[in-house]
This record gives C-alpha cells, structure tokens and sequence, in this order.
C-alpha cells in the first residue's frame, strides 16, 4: 500500500468515527503524497493520458467538505485556495485539451467545498472548456472513464451517497449528456449537473453533520456482519475497512 493509500485509508477510519477534522488532515496528506507521486515512479509535471493526479485533486475536494461538516470552514477554504492553485498548475502538464477542461471542472469543485465565491462562474468555465474541446475527442465515455475524470466525479458521488441512505445516488450516466456522439454536450453536462446539484449536497452534509465513507465493494444482507448502530446488515468494504453501507460505521462479526 502506497503512502497516498496508507492517509487514505486513515481518512475513512476518522469518517466512520464521526472524526471529521482528522479525516480532513488524512484526505490532506493523502492529496499531498499523491500530487508528490500519482503512480510509482511518475512526475507529476510531466504528460499523462490516464490523469492519475486527478486523485489528489479529489482528496483535496473531499478534504475540504470534511472540515465544513467539523466545522473548520478556515481549514476547509485553505484546502479550496490549494486546490484551485493546484489545478491551475496542473494545467501546464496535462496536454489533451478535454483534461485541462477536466481541471477546470476540478476548480469549480474546489470553489463548492472550500466555500469560495465564483463556483457557478467556474463550471461555466468548465463547460465551455468541453464544448472547445469536443474537436480534439474521438470517444468522450473513454476520457469520462480515465482515473483523471473519475476522480473528478468521486467527492461529488461521496457527498451524495451521505443523504441517500449509502447508496448510490449520482451514477455515471448522470453526469453525462445523453448522445456521446456529440462529446461538447456529452462531457459538459457534467460541470452544468455538479453546478446544480454539488451545492445543494454540500448544504445536506452540513445540515446532516454526516459525511459518509465512499463506496468500495459492497454486498447486501451479508450473513457474516451486521452494523451495531442501525443494525443493517449491508456491507461497504472500502479502504481496507468493513463499514455499515447505510452509516458507514464499522461493522461487527456475527
């Protein structure tokens, strides 16, 4: 397990403690190692098709929202300022015009969690972004399921699952327009559907206090588990860790 993985999995053990200002220094140092070293032996600065930087940029995002729901929004703005600054620099680095419009995207999630102004300004920005780059894309559902598109789409899907019982309340086809044969549209409906939709999240999160794990392997009425909060016997594995699917608090044998 990588450095990166290690403050991760760290971060999730905080969230199913209802820790949330230790999730967010873990979600932290995690987005911190991972920008260091997307992929064993990678540069960060240097070209990458894959995007795997995108995963830091998440953790920063989901870092963010972490510390509004403890309460730190100062600490949750620091993370927003960092992580727009990032996706700036990051700019630099990933060629293909639909990424960069990707850290656009990135930006504009960064302004959402941090509580900074100017969000809805930003996913217009992104979504013109995609719309100038429809030329330059052969098959937007390959570049919507790159490690670089998907992270972009984690903290998004986190903040959602938090008020909808664990499940999944954001799926993939959501985010995208309906006719991949027009990639402008198909890739822009996704900052136009978070700059609806990642706001009104944020503003159940905080109003819940409850910021779920995100969703790893999962399994329903398991026979082996069953969560001593809600008595759910549904399973999230997730970060090395077996939580309640419905509240994300760690499951007991049975």
């Amino acid at each position: 397990m990588s450095t990166a993985d290690d403050h991760r999995s760290r971060a999730v053990a905080a969230l199913a403690d209802r820790d949330y200002e230790s999730a967010g220094d873990a979600y932290t140092r995690s987005a911190w190692a991972r920008l260091a070293e997307p992929r064993a032996g990678q540069n960060p600065f240097e070209a990458d098709e894959n995007g795997w930087v995108g995963k830091g940029l998440a953790s920063l995002v989901i870092a963010a929202v972490a510390y509004r729901v403890a309460d730190r929004p100062s600490r949750a703005t620091h993370r927003g300022v960092e992580g727009v600054a990032v996706a700036r620099d990051l700019d630099r680095a990933l060629d293909h015009p639909v990424q960069r419009a990707c850290l656009d995207e990135f930006v504009a999630d960064c302004r959402v969690a941090g509580g900074l102004d100017d969000a809805a300004t930003a996913y217009g920005e992104a979504a013109e972004a995609y719309e100038a780059a429809a030329d330059a894309v052969e098959s937007p559902q390959r570049w919507g399921t790159t490690p670089l598109f998907e992270a972009a789409a984690g903290p998004l899907q986190q903040a959602a699952r938090s008020v909808a019982n664990g499940e999944i309340a954001i799926a993939w086809e959501d985010l995208h327009g309906s006719d991949p044969s027009n990639p402008g549209p198909f890739l822009a409906h996704r900052a136009r559907y978070k700059r609806r939709r990642f706001p009104e999240l944020l503003d159940r999160v905080l109003a819940d206090g409850h910021l779920a794990a995100p969703r790893g392997t999962t399994e329903y009425d398991n026979a082996n588990h069953r969560c001593p909060a809600c008595d759910a016997t549904d399973v999230n594995w997730v970060a090395g860790h077996t939580l309640c699917l419905r509240c994300s608090t760690p499951m007991t044998d049975q």
